[in-house]
């Protein structure tokens, strides 16, 4: 009985050995690369910024840490009124900075340096929905007191509408491109097959001008520049 056994299953074990794997079935044979040509298409468009921001605030020295935070708020108080007055809307002011420094004495003597006052400091980003209102704001921001500007900067509020003509022509730029080289290797250019854009389509950073005191400095917004690269592959027509 026990050689039957033994038998029966060196039977299946050779059954089994000898059978197909279907679980892992044969891999596809490689398909050949089609044939392309790719190149890299670029446009850019020039365009008039169509809002701003100025960086202003007030700065005040005191004894006390106390004394310089009042001075202060009082002042950012009269500026902040003076803002709402002009009829900016609450939402384009917004407080980018707010500190309180000690302030030490110049000494050439060993030892600790002695405080001998307080900065407070409170700055505000005033968003300029109309550019031709950029002049008139800083005379408003100086005559309520601001006695810091740090800077006005400009941009594209909403580049999209722009970028998307701009994108356009980057295509047409890579196809002129793509049909010299077709004409150059004497082949037929066919219909794309990749298009990538580049992950940050260039819209120009907000360009930023320093100002002075002077409540009459001219504002000259200029232009700025948005562009696209795209990479295309075009794939070549068989004959």
């Amino acid at each position: 009985m026990m050689q039957l056994r033994s038998l029966l299953a060196a039977v299946a074990l050779s059954v089994v050995a000898a059978a197909p794997l279907h679980a892992q079935p044969a891999p596809p044979p490689p398909q050949p690369q089609q044939p392309a040509i790719t190149v890299v298409g670029e446009a850019r468009k020039s365009v008039a910024p169509d809002i701003a921001q100025i960086e202003a605030g007030v700065s005040n020295m005191a004894k006390t840490a106390r004394g310089a935070a009042e001075a202060n708020n009082l002042a950012m108080g009269k500026v902040l009124l003076e803002l709402k007055n002009a009829g900016l809307d609450g939402k384009d002011i917004q407080t980018s900075r707010l500190s309180i420094q000690p302030q030490y004495a110049s000494s050439n003597r060993p030892g600790p340096t002695e405080i001998n006052g307080y900065l407070a400091s409170n700055m505000v980003t005033v968003q300029v929905r109309d550019i031709a209102r950029v002049a008139n704001l800083i005379d408003t921001l100086v005559q309520a007191g601001a006695n810091e500007i740090r800077g006005i900067s400009f941009r594209v509020a909403d580049p999209s509408k722009v970028l998307d003509d701009v994108r356009a022509e980057a295509v047409a730029d890579a196809r002129r491109k793509a049909e010299i080289y077709a004409r150059a290797a004497g082949v037929t250019l066919g219909a794309p097959v990749v298009i990538t854009e580049d992950a940050q389509p260039g819209v120009a950073p907000m360009r930023k001008m320093a100002m002075t005191q002077s409540a009459s400095a001219p504002i000259a917004p200029g232009e700025e520049a948005l562009s696209v690269t795209v990479l295309v592959s075009w794939a070549i027509k068989t004959p």
